[in-house]
C-alpha cells in the first residue's frame, strides 16, 4: 500500500520543488530527451557486447565447464555445486541467471536449500559487466578492471552469504 502511493507522490514533490525554484519542467524534460540519441550510440557498442558475450559464454558450454571445475571451491564455501552455473551466469545476464534459477526450482523444488540458495543469490548479485558496460561507456576514464574486479568479489561474498543465511534461516 505505501509504495503504491510512494512514487505517486514523489512525481508531485519533485513538480512542486521545480515550481518552487521556478524551473520550466517540460522544457528540461525536452532538453533532456534531445541529449537520449547521443548517450544512445555511445552506449550501444558496449551493451551490444556484453550481451553478445553472455549468449557465448552460455551457448559455448564454457560456464558448464567452468561451474563443475570450480564446483569444489564453490562447496569449500559453503555454496551449493547445484548453483555454480548461477553464480558464473548473473555477471553476465539477468534474463540467463533467470532461466538458470528457473531450471534449479524445476530440479530441486523452490523451498529446498538449493533453491532457497539460488532464488536468495540471483536476488543478492547484480549483472556486472552489463553495469560496467553502461557506466564505463559514458566515463570520460575508462579503466574499468579494478572496479569490475571489485564488484565481482562484492557479488561473491554476497553468494557466499547468501547461502550461509539460508542455511541458518
Amino acid at each position: 500500500m505505501l509504495f503504491a502511493v510512494l512514487v505517486p507522490l514523489l512525481f508531485l514533490a519533485v513538480f512542486l520543488i521545480a515550481a518552487a525554484r521556478r524551473v520550466k519542467v517540460y522544457d528540461r524534460f525536452a532538453a533532456g530527451v534531445a541529449e537520449v540519441p547521443s548517450l544512445l550510440r555511445s552506449l550501444l557498442p558496449y551493451i551490444a557486447a556484453v550481451l553478445i558475450l553472455a549468449e557465448l559464454f552460455e551457448a559455448s558450454g564454457l560456464s558448464a565447464l567452468l561451474a563443475e571445475a570450480l564446483s569444489p571451491a564453490f562447496r569449500f564455501f559453503g555454496i551449493p555445486p547445484e548453483i555454480a552455473r548461477l553464480v558464473l551466469v548473473k555477471p553476465f545476464s539477468g534474463s540467463g541467471a533467470l532461466s538458470v534459477v528457473s531450471e534449479i526450482f524445476s530440479a530441486y523444488g523452490a523451498d529446498s536449500y538449493i533453491g532457497r540458495c539460488a532464488g536468495a543469490v540471483y536476488a543478492s548479485g547484480e549483472t556486472v559487466f552489463y553495469l560496467a558496460a553502461l557506466y564505463f561507456a559514458g566515463a570520460a576514464e575508462k579503466k574499468p578492471v579494478l572496479p569490475v574486479l571489485i564488484a565481482l568479489l562484492s557479488n561473491l561474498c554476497a553468494v557466499g552469504l547468501a547461502c550461509l543465511f539460508c542455511r541458518i534461516l
